[in-house]
């Protein structure tokens, strides 16, 4: 019956008789042991299937999405990691009963089927948990609990059972069980835990919990921090968004906020309370270090980083050590005959010895497989915690220096101690590199851990000849950071030109109107040639040092193996066997990579004690007086400073500062006299001010500035009188004295600087200025200050963003929004600061009636105003008059009348020559009719318009063709192949073939040298066991000896080739990238200069400049390298697979899976990166900006008293830009892990088919080695296939967008005659014929000229009048053939212009334009770029333009500088400068197009004069701005729409009362 039975137990218990019987009772019968271990597994999947199946499909849709990540049973983690401990012993039990049952002929069930299922089981237990969890029914936390005692009683029992044997302490299975009793009484006390803590299961009523605040808000998508262990560790929660992306780009709404504990508010008061703690009360004034204060607040994640980290590179060497035991174990299996019978039993049972684990080769596999993935996962949880602390810490920081920003005194930005230059760089550059710093300071202590490690195993494998091959690699570190300080110089220089190039080319734009006319684009063009030549120089220099850099990183590694193979050969006079040799090759890598990146760090590790240096001055630096100087009442004066002012005030936003002030003015009160209160609003008494330089700016001041009145205050010229308003509003340091303010006043005053100060918002953003919006009161103020024709010339009105793509206002137009924003806002004090200076007379005036003596004083407001216009002193309540500093006079105009004669005299001979002005000033109404012009022509073509609106309109227009989801997702993971071909064909085909060729070659000679390597080190080992019994007489047989110093010669070739080819490859790709570099830029310069002038209309100046500044520099220095490392990385992964392949063919069957995982995980981390970066940068500018602003701002901020909403605004923006980082940091790790991974199972299913073909007996076990070497070296370059390639993407879209401009229409410059038929003098009469003339600037446009017609004798001057838009200008422009002439001609001295050389038509022509043009240079260079003409010529043009004294007086006389657009010269002088320039060339045909607009009268006559004596023999078109310039004209045209209306002399035109002209005429006068 018994044997019956044996049969049919499946063989559980083995299939001999004795082991089913109990003879020597239950419980020591293994068998029966084990099978009562499997019950508790049962149980549970008995139990929990049912409730996973049926109870989440019920209920799965009760719980919101976003709780789903909450985790909230304590000891969480705990049992996590106990779950993973548990899954790992069960492994490994598994396979030694595997093993075992193989050693045991037959079958027995017992000895593996319990730890199969005991897997099943925990992995059941922690599905099963985890969705307890997040659907929270805590109920059910019972089962599990019943099954950790269940496991944990059955387990014990075994234990014991195995503790009586007594030879049982060599067993594995002892250690095994041991491990996982002690694991399940862990889980079992877990358990117990949560029940207690939480008051679950057994407990009436349960704890309450709240999920966290950041989970209850649907905004926050970053859930990092909220997801359990295995999502944590392999970013599981990414998959939504990353595959999302494919479907539709990801936008900001779909990143969402940053959770709280990474908002930079939060960061900020960490960082504050560690800085300011080191403040001691002994020591107040000592300056806290920023080190220390950044370690309290950031240190322990730092130290959790470098735990991870030193965990993965420990792992690390797991790879080297398995592999040298994995090729010795099948080199020995080979010789040792199987079945040696000396087995250890155990009740008939075999169990393997604990020593015997690590012999056996496929457990080594599987054992590699697993630290390879745990190191990976270490190595990626170690980035992710220094990149969210140093995100965390880059906000803070900013914080901190914005926080310091508000509190700057005046004078440290106006003496000049802290520029915006240094405060810009503060910001975007030192938060970066110490953010960077933090990024990498792990591997600062990791590393040196890393390389004595190394060091240490390479001597236990190779012996001494390894320090050798080490000290190679060690001593060539230096020069790595050599070359890299040498690389950050050149990057240095290269920049600096860069710099001065793009501000050459942006002066080409901006006048390239000019350039045309005057044909002077060629000349331009040299100068830019020329710095771009400089710039290519030190290019090449940097070219020169990173394919240096490329190079030892390359060749390092085979110099080393070279050092240590040829120094074993001497010393043992024979090579090593294959598992030394293949060890020292991947310890080999592993050293290299730190090595490389140790001169990185230390660089980096320079760069942040600087900008930690930086830094800590800027904090240092001094700052305004707290609020002090509002009462001086010293005491309380002092509680303000110790509040934390403004930090808890941003979180509060409903109330602002208002409470506060009143709580601190409470003594005010009580000092002023009853009477006083009610009429003074300000009042400084003996005040002396300084600007902190100790010189007294202000000295002796008492005034006093009446309630709800009117107060001027007038005086020269750096007298003082904008910083009496600054020294009231409490920008200045009071040496003695005090500025008293009636309590209800200094909430906020409404200041207008006297330099205007814009943000770059929208209009009506910049007037209100974060008060509510109010219609009509915002109306009245548009209207006071006269900016409505303005805002209707903006494209979208007054919703047109200031200061974004070009869009420029004049100075006028800037001061008017300013003055606006002040009268706006809803304050009791105005104070405006000259805000006439950039205004003309017009608008002057209507400002002060409709804005200041009506706006602000019907609302009773309290208004401070400097000026120099004294004709508006009748208007003014209380006049302040001062001089050098100091108050001269104080009163009304009567007091001053009555006293003061001398003064009021004077001011009455000022005020005489200012009305005699107000006839010049008539002048000046044209400038803002100028700017207004100049404001349209930015806007002039209506397509233009729409092509403001988006920058690169050729992607749009792509993506909008097809919104369905198939063909834009195609599109947006397609890589852009032509593009990248027209980057390489650019390079030229000889440098393409040149890099393939020798890449190639190169990666085939590293193959060729571990091939021979293994080769060698096989040979060796057989030869060695083949011939023992020569070795009886002691010697060694010759022919090794022979053979073995072949193998070395070779090898030593071998590598000599290598290092040579890494040296050609890395120099080939940078310099292939530097000439696709020079023809890019070099083709782009003469192809957007050549262009016609109507593309420059069309294309807002913008974006042509991005195309010279930032996608040149992508295009100069980041694809190279990006090139390289992607070609690099992609052929070591493909020769690593062919090795592998080519060594074990039945690997590709694995192969095929991974090729299509890789393939997927490619295609959908490169669109999501893409996004993700595109959303970086672009949230990057506007909080650089915003830090720039509030800089240039400052006084207004602080009048204002906005400075919490400004710090709100900064941290909104700081949060957003770090979302933005955070989320690309994180994809690069989920991409890394999961590239990871199938390294991994690369290497898995290398060593699997290794061992697999060698019991099949297929090859020697030196090749082993090989192949698993470049198995682990593929994992390492998988991901950087990956990035490099979605960099690359990126990086090509500079390429598109530069091509998108190549492919422009030029002018025809050639013209049908040659210019050697054009006669030398031409044209010598200056006679014009135009015959049924038609001009439009685009084919696609209406004509703007229609069948004009007009003959012009020699000599004569003749006008054209006629409304805006009337096609004078047009006209003009036709002349020299810069517009469409469709139809009809023009005939200059029986010439047709058509047919010349537009060089040849254009420089024989003279023209001034309506908007002055000067570019930086020499006066000299602005009158004669060609250098054509001597010096006396040019004299005399500027005596005829007016100009000699003037430019007599400046130093170097004509060499004097000309500083950007001719900032130092004012507008009338710039306008001046350009007749010089046109008088300069002697043509005989002259044209002025509305050329004297901002000239004052005066001079606009002598000029008349001078056009008419000069130029008496010349042909003079005029086209008049004002009727009264060419009154004097021979002839006069006068155009509308594109016809001529009236022809003919002026006196005959006038006659007619009801013509045109006349009416222009009388409308002028």
């Amino acid at each position: 019956m018994e044997q019956l039975d044996g049969g049919r137990a499946l063989s559980f218990c083995g299939n001999n008789s004795t082991a089913y019987s109990v003879k020597n009772g239950v419980l020591n019968n293994p068998c029966f042991v084990d099978a009562l271990n499997l019950v508790p597994h049962v149980f549970l999947l008995f139990i929990t299937f049912p409730i996973l199946f049926i109870g989440w499909g019920s209920q799965s849709s009760k719980v919101q999405i976003h709780h789903n990540t909450w985790l909230h049973f304590p000891g969480h983690n705990m049992r996590w990691i106990l779950t993973f401990l548990l899954l790992l012993v069960h492994v490994c039990e598994f396979s030694e009963g595997i093993v075992c049952n193989m050693v045991m002929g037959t079958n027995h069930l017992h000895l593996f089927m319990p730890a199969f299922m005991g897997f099943v089981a925990a992995t059941t237990s922690v599905v099963y948990y985890h969705n307890i969890e997040t659907s929270n029914f805590p109920k059910l936390l019972l089962v599990l609990f019943i099954y950790w005692v269940l496991a944990f009683i059955t387990k014990s029992i075994k234990l014991w059972k195995f503790a009586e044997d007594k030879g049982a302490a060599q067993y594995l299975r002892l250690y095994i069980t041991a491990l996982l009793v002690i694991l399940y009484g862990l889980l079992m006390a877990v358990e117990i835990n949560v029940i207690r803590v939480r008051k679950y299961v057994f407990f009436a009523n349960p704890q309450k919990v709240k999920p966290p605040e950041d989970l209850q808000d649907l905004g926050v998508r970053f859930l990092q921090p909220f997801v359990n262990l295995l999502s944590k560790a392999t970013y599981w929660w990414m998959n939504p968004l990353i595959i999302g992306a494919h479907k539709r780009p990801i936008e900001l709404k779909k990143i969402g906020k940053l959770p709280i504990a990474m908002r930079a508010l939060t960061n900020y008061l960490r960082l504050k309370d560690a800085y300011e703690d080191q403040r001691t009360p002994e020591d107040p004034d000592r300056s806290p270090s920023i080190w220390r204060s950044m370690y309290r607040a950031f240190g322990r994640p730092i130290l959790l980083s470098s735990t991870f980290r030193y965990l993965a590179d420990l792992l690390g060497f797991a790879g080297p050590l398995c592999i040298s035991r994995i090729v010795e174990q099948l080199n020995s299996e080979k010789d040792v005959p199987e079945g040696n019978n000396t087995t250890v039993t155990y009740f008939e049972n075999y169990h393997m010895s604990s020593h015997e684990l690590l012999q056996n080769s496929s457990i080594l596999a599987v054992l590699l497989f697993l630290a390879l993935i745990l190191q990976r996962t270490f190595l990626q949880a170690s980035y992710y915690v220094t990149i969210e602390t140093g995100i965390n810490m880059r906000g803070a920081l900013l914080a901190m220096i914005y926080n310091k920003i508000l509190r700057l005194s005046t004078s440290n930005m106006s003496m000049g101690e802290m520029t915006l230059g240094q405060i810009n760089n503060l910001v975007a550059i030192e938060t970066n590199q110490l953010m960077w710093f933090l990024f990498l300071c792990p591997n600062l202590w990791a590393m040196p851990v890393q390389i004595v490690m190394g060091i240490i195993l390479l001597r236990h494998f190779m012996g001494s000849s390894a320090l050798v091959g080490a000290a190679v690699i060690v001593l060539l570190a230096p020069v790595q950071y050599l070359i890299a300080t040498k690389l950050a110089d050149t990057q240095k220089i290269t920049l600096e030109h860069s710099t001065d190039r793009v501000k050459k080319t942006t002066e080409i734009l901006k006048g390239i109107k000019l350039l045309k006319l005057y044909a002077w684009e060629n000349i331009f063009c040299d100068s830019v040639e020329e710095t771009r030549g400089k710039e290519l120089t030190s290019l090449r220099t940097f070219a020169f040092y990173t394919s240096m850099s490329i190079f030892m990183n390359a060749a390092i590694p085979i110099a080393a193996v070279l050092a240590t193979f040829v120094t074993y050969h001497i010393l043992n006079e024979e090579g090593p066997s294959p598992s030394q040799a293949f060890a020292a090759l991947s310890l080999f890598h592993i050293l290299v990579t730190p090595l490389f990146l140790l001169s990185t760090v230390v660089r980096f590790a320079v760069k942040a004690l600087v900008s930690v240096q930086k830094l800590g001055e800027f904090l240092q630096s001094d700052e305004i007086g707290d609020d002090s100087w509002r009462n001086g009442d010293i005491s309380v004066s002092f509680e303000a400073g110790k509040k934390p002012m403004g930090m808890t005030k941003a979180i509060n936003r409903k109330q602002p500062m208002r409470y506060q002030m009143d709580n601190y003015e409470q003594p005010t009160r009580r000092q002023m006299r009853p009477s006083e209160t009610e009429d003074v609003a300000v009042k400084v008494t003996g005040g002396s001010f300084t600007w902190g330089n100790n010189l007294l700016t202000l000295s002796d001041i008492n005034i006093r500035i009446p309630t709800g009145q009117l107060t001027m205050i007038v005086g020269q010229v750096g007298c003082g009188k904008s910083s009496l308003l600054l020294a009231m509003l409490g920008e200045m340091q009071a040496i003695e004295g005090g500025v008293y303010w009636s309590n209800k006043n200094r909430n906020s005053v409404a200041y207008a600087a006297q330099k205007s100060w814009l943000l770059n918002a929208t209009v009506e953003e910049n007037i209100t200025f974060g008060s509510p919006f109010n219609k009509q009161r915002y109306k009245a103020v548009i209207d006071a200050c006269s900016l409505q024709p303005d805002i209707d010339l903006l494209p979208f009105g007054d919703q047109t963003e200031i200061g974004e793509r070009g869009i420029n206002l004049s100075g006028g137009q800037r001061q008017r929004i300013c003055v606006a924003r002040a009268l706006y806002q809803n304050t009791n004090i105005v104070f405006l600061d000259d805000p006439f200076s950039a205004l003309d007379i017009h608008l002057s005036d209507h400002l002060m009636q409709e804005g200041i003596l009506k706006f602000l004083q019907d609302d009773k407001r309290t208004v401070v105003l400097v000026t120099h216009k004294l004709q508006y002193l009748i208007h003014a309540d209380w006049i302040i008059a001062m001089k050098d500093g100091t108050v001269l006079r104080e009163g009304t105009l009567k007091d001053i009348q009555t006293h003061d004669i001398e003064l009021y005299d004077h001011w009455k001979t000022l005020m005489n020559r200012q009305d005699q002005g107000l006839e010049k000033d008539i002048q000046q109404d044209s400038q803002t009719t100028l700017e207004r012009k100049t404001l349209r022509r930015a806007f002039y073509s209506r397509e233009a318009k729409n092509q403001i609106d988006d920058e690169d309109e050729e992607e749009e227009a792509e993506e909008e063709d097809d919104d369905n989801f198939s063909t834009t997702t195609n599109r947006r993971s397609k890589i852009p192949w032509k593009v990248c071909w027209c980057y390489l064909s650019s390079g030229g085909f000889f440098m393409v073939f040149l890099m393939i060729f020798s890449k190639l070659l190169k990666h085939s000679v590293i193959v060729a040298i571990d091939y021979w390597l293994a080769n060698w080190t096989s040979k060796i080992n057989n030869s060695a066991e083949t011939g023992t019994d020569m070795y009886i007489n002691g010697t060694r047989p010759t022919n090794t000896a022979v053979q073995d110093s072949y193998y070395l010669l070779v090898f030593i070739i071998l590598c000599a080739a290598g290092i040579t080819l890494c040296l050609i490859t890395s120099l080939t790709v940078e310099f292939l990238g530097l000439s696709a570099a020079t023809n890019l830029h070099h083709n782009l310069l003469n192809k957007i200069i050549h262009a016609p002038i109507r593309f420059f209309d069309i294309t807002p100046l913008g974006q042509i400049l991005n195309r010279f500044s930032a996608d040149t520099n992508i295009i100069d220095q980041h694809i190279p390298s990006t090139l390289e490392s992607l070609t690099r990385s992609t052929l070591l992964c493909l020769s690593g697979i062919g090795v592998i392949a080519s060594i074990t063919p039945i690997f590709l069957v694995a192969l095929v899976p991974l090729a299509v995982a890789f393939y997927f995980i490619q295609k959908y981390f490169r669109v999501a990166s893409k996004d993700l970066q595109d959303l970086d940068d672009s949230t990057q500018l506007p909080l650089l900006c915003h830090f720039s602003e509030t800089a240039e701002g400052l006084t207004t901020i602080r009048a204002f008293r906005h400075e919490a909403r400004f710090k709100q605004r900064m941290l909104e923006l700081t949060d957003t830009n770090n979302t933005a980082y955070l989320f690309l940091s994180a994809a690069n790790r989920w991409l890394e892990v999961r590239t990871d991974y199938l390294g991994a199972v690369i290497v898995l299913a290398a060593a699997a088919a290794s061992i697999w073909s060698f019991h099949y007996g297929l090859h020697p076990g030196g090749l082993v080695g090989l192949g698993l070497t470049y198995a682990l070296t593929v994992t390492n370059y998988l991901n950087w296939v990956v990035r490099n390639l979605a960099d690359l993407e990126v990086q090509m879209a500079a390429v598109k967008k530069v091509n998108s401009f190549l492919s422009t229409e030029s002018e025809n410059y050639e013209g049908s005659m040659d210019a050697s038929q054009v006669p030398e003098n031409w044209p010598q009469d200056g006679e014009i014929k135009i015959q049924g003339l038609c001009v439009r600037y685009d084919p696609m446009l209406k004509p703007v000229l229609k069948h004009v017609n007009a003959y012009i004798k020699p000599g004569q001057k003749v006008g054209i009048c006629g409304r805006t838009g009337s096609g004078k200008s047009s006209l003009s422009l036709a002349f020299f053939n810069m517009v469409d002439i469709f139809e009809g001609k023009i005939i200059i001295d029986g010439i047709d212009i058509c047919k010349l050389p537009l060089q040849t038509l254009r420089s024989r022509l003279s023209i001034i334009l309506q908007d002055p043009v000067l570019f930086s240079g020499s006066i000299r260079f602005n009158l004669d770029p060609e250098k054509m003409c001597t010096d006396d010529r040019l004299w005399e043009a500027l005596e005829i333009a007016q100009l000699k004294n003037m430019v007599k007086a400046l130093p170097g006389g004509l060499d004097a500088v000309v500083t950007e657009g001719g900032e130092n010269f004012s507008v009338g002088q710039r306008q001046l400068f350009c007749l010089a320039r046109a008088f300069v060339r002697k043509s005989s045909i002259f044209i002025m197009d509305e050329a004297t607009a901002s000239i004052d009268m005066a001079t606009e006559n002598i000029l008349q004069k001078v056009v008419m004596t000069a130029f008496a023999d010349r042909t003079v078109v005029t086209i008049a701005h004002r009727v009264h310039t060419i009154l004097t004209a021979d002839l006069v045209i006068v155009m509308k729409r594109g016809n001529i209306m009236e022809y003919d002399k002026p006196e005959t035109l006038l006659e007619q009362e009801d013509g045109m002209f006349a009416s222009f005429v009388k409308a002028d006068m």
